[in-house]
């Protein structure tokens, strides 16, 4: 909403004297995370392990009353005539299989095989098939989402700002896809984390949740440019508005943060990466809107003022 009067000028962080620090602290995080992505490009052709959800199979996922060995449950379902790829929990108990697609009837002898091995409440375990063909055309829905999801925030941001800020906000974006698509790569890798439908319901709403917390400080950027002083440079206006809405955006994520970390910590297996990466994403989302999207934004006006662009303070609408 509105003033008449001038914001009260707070500064916390030298924001915007600082652009270095914070790009790389960015780009630290991102370089292990891109070349994650491209190890699992060269391995699984594609930038993280792929789940069923995309590739077509059947997930089983068992909770024994008893430790099991996995040697154990790969050799039921390979007398099964199948070839399982089997993980364990630590406490040897719970075990997550993968097999090529089983219609109704295999799937039930591999149930058999399995509480051969030993016994199992039916409330734990799970199985989740997918063909091949409906896997293929998941992903590329995913895919066509994540892209108009782009596309409407760009002429969104556009329309609502101008073309600059929207490619600010869009680069800010990109962070966070990077850190949390390359964080899961990072996973794929080390304990074979596997992605599904719920990774891209993570990366949409880290998305919005991102462009959110730019447009509330994008938000005082207008309001303050009708205060501009005498002098002052897009670069002051930009360190003046994100400060003001340090602590906002801070709170804000705060209270997400406190929400999603018991889930990782006991939500169980089911849902562990999915809020794992949920959580990294809402704190990258956090720091990018105030340490990328601003700095970035000054970074392209002052390379429009170096060419001869008209580029006070005031000249945005």
């Amino acid at each position: 909403m509105a003033t008449n009067e001038q914001p009260t000028e707070q500064h916390i962080v030298d924001v915007m004297g600082r652009k270095a620090l914070w790009f790389g602290i960015s780009i630290a995080y991102l370089l292990p995370c891109i070349i994650a992505i491209a190890i699992c490009l060269q391995r699984f052709g594609a930038p993280v392990k792929l789940g069923i959800d995309f590739t077509g199979g059947t997930l089983m996922e068992v909770t024994y009353s008893q430790v099991q060995k996995t040697e154990a449950v790969r050799g039921a379902l390979e007398h099964q005539g199948l070839s399982p790829h089997v993980q364990t929990s630590l406490d040897s108990k719970t075990f997550s299989i993968r097999t090529p697609y089983l219609d109704k009837a295999k799937s039930l002898e591999a149930k058999g095989a399995l509480k051969a091995v030993g016994s199992f409440d039916e409330q734990h375990f799970r199985l989740e098939s997918v063909g091949p063909t409906i896997g293929k055309e998941l992903l590329r829905n995913a895919a066509m989402a994540l892209g108009f999801g782009i596309l409407g925030i760009l002429l969104y941001i556009t329309f609502r700002y101008q073309f600059d800020f929207a490619l600010s906000a869009i680069i800010a974006m990109v962070h966070d896809g990077l850190v949390m698509v390359g964080t899961f790569a990072v996973l794929s890798l080390l304990v074979g984390a596997e992605a599904d439908g719920m990774l891209v319901v993570a990366l949409l709403t880290i998305m919005g949740f991102s462009v959110h917390d730019t447009i509330v400080v994008f938000d005082r950027f207008r309001e303050n440019l009708k205060f501009a002083k005498k002098g002052d440079t897009f670069g002051d206006v930009a360190n003046r508005s994100v400060n003001q809405t340090f602590a906002r955006s801070i709170n804000t994520s705060l209270t997400v943060v406190l929400t999603l970390l018991p889930l990782v910590l006991f939500g169980g297996h089911t849902i562990f990466f999915f809020t794992l990466v949920m959580l990294i994403g809402v704190i990258s989302g956090t720091y990018s809107s105030i340490f990328n999207a601003s700095p970035i934004l000054v970074l392209i006006r002052d390379r429009g003022k170096a060419k001869g662009a008209q580029t006070p303070a005031k000249t945005m609408a």
